[in-house]
């Protein structure tokens, strides 16, 4: 049976991962963004943007029961561009701003067209940059690494 509400688990992740690439990208490179858009995408806030914050849990080892592990500043903001597509944006932080052109660049990447331009303006530049720091992460702390081995006596 289909039901009117279901979301296609592919337009689900692709936004998701659009959602997510908007809340790692800084504000020059939205604001980049954004002026790519000619005219420049008219929009009503309907939310925000607004700061507070998130309790953060963690689990230790992956699979330990859940604790609080403290809270975190989440800026977030939703709006409607002229003709009804909404888009939220959310960040760690207090850049308002930023979380602002992230809602307003969620909303224009709903468009097949925009998306494209998006993609090649924003979204591929940002998932190399975000790869090149994770990886030069990853080095670094692999440089730090130290192998702990034990001594076996020569008897059993």
């Amino acid at each position: 049976m289909h039901r009117a509400n279901e979301i296609d688990p592919d337009a689900q992740a692709s936004r998701k991962r659009i959602v997510d690439l908007l809340a790692r990208a800084t504000l020059a490179e939205l604001q980049d963004a954004r002026s790519a858009f000619d005219p420049a995408p008219v929009y009503t806030v309907l939310r925000g943007p607004e700061t507070g914050l998130v309790m953060v849990k963690g689990r230790i080892g992956g699979g330990g029961a859940a604790f609080n592990l403290g809270e975190a500043t989440v800026s977030r903001a939703s709006v409607r561009l002229s003709d009804g597509r909404i888009g939220h944006g959310y960040r760690l932080g207090t850049d308002r701003k930023a979380a602002e052109l992230s809602a307003v660049l969620d909303a224009v990447a709903q468009d097949e067209t925009a998306r494209a331009l998006l993609e090649t303006r924003l979204l591929t530049p940002l998932e190399t940059r975000l790869a090149a720091e994770a990886e030069r992460l990853e080095a670094e702390t692999a440089a730090t690494k130290v192998d702990f081995f034990t001594m076996v006596r020569g008897e059993d």
